[in-house]
């Protein structure tokens, strides 16, 4: 009956992995022929700075962790 159970459960793990990469590459794989030109990486790169910077300050003021 559990003949080949264990074996089954083995490959969860494979499995789980392919799937966390699939779902990376169909996320960010739009973004590889961008980052090819350099004007447009360092404009990707500026957005995402300035993305991160923002959420941070909004974040901090929201809770109040300093005085803005």
């Amino acid at each position: 009956m559990f003949d080949g159970f264990w074996d089954n459960v083995s490959r969860y793990p494979r499995f789980l992995i392919t799937i966390i990469l699939g779902i990376y590459t169909n996320t960010f794989g739009w973004l590889t022929p961008l980052l090819r030109n350099p004007v447009t990486a360092i404009a990707l790169v500026g957005m995402l700075v300035g993305i991160l910077i923002f959420v941070s300050l909004t974040l901090r003021a929201m809770l109040g962790l300093s005085a803005i």
